[in-house]
């Protein structure tokens, strides 16, 4: 799929709208239309990436910033205290549906492990 094509790109771009509630020069945080819980953002790369699969060497600080951002986003939802999962699918048996890495930030309830 081109970026052209892509969901994240086109809602990183402005051209979908999301309610966006973080950004910075390499990503867009925005909450998740189908939330699994009461706090569910998804944190992408603003640099179309397929799958982890696709992660070269030079975008470690890409994948950095996701986390870092993920830790930002619970201070400002309120989850450091109650506990927050952060989870990113690769590919399609393991529930990727959009193919541009994103990370999800839950929180907000109780997890169960194993997950899903």
């Amino acid at each position: 799929m081109s970026d052209s094509e892509c969901l994240f790109c086109r809602i990183e771009r402005g051209e979908i709208d999301a309610e966006i509630v973080y950004q910075n020069d390499l990503l867009i945080a925005f909450r998740d239309i189908h939330p699994q819980a009461p706090t569910h953002i998804l944190i992408i790369p603003r640099k179309h990436i397929s799958t982890i699969n696709d992660l070269q060497d030079e975008d470690a600080a890409i994948v950095g910033a996701l986390f870092l951002a993920a830790k930002e986003l619970a201070v400002s939802e309120g989850l450091l205290e109650s506990g927050y999962r952060v989870a990113m699918n690769c590919g399609e048996g393991a529930g990727q549906s959009v193919f541009h890495i994103h990370l999800h930030m839950l929180g907000g309830r109780a997890f169960s492990w194993p997950p899903g």
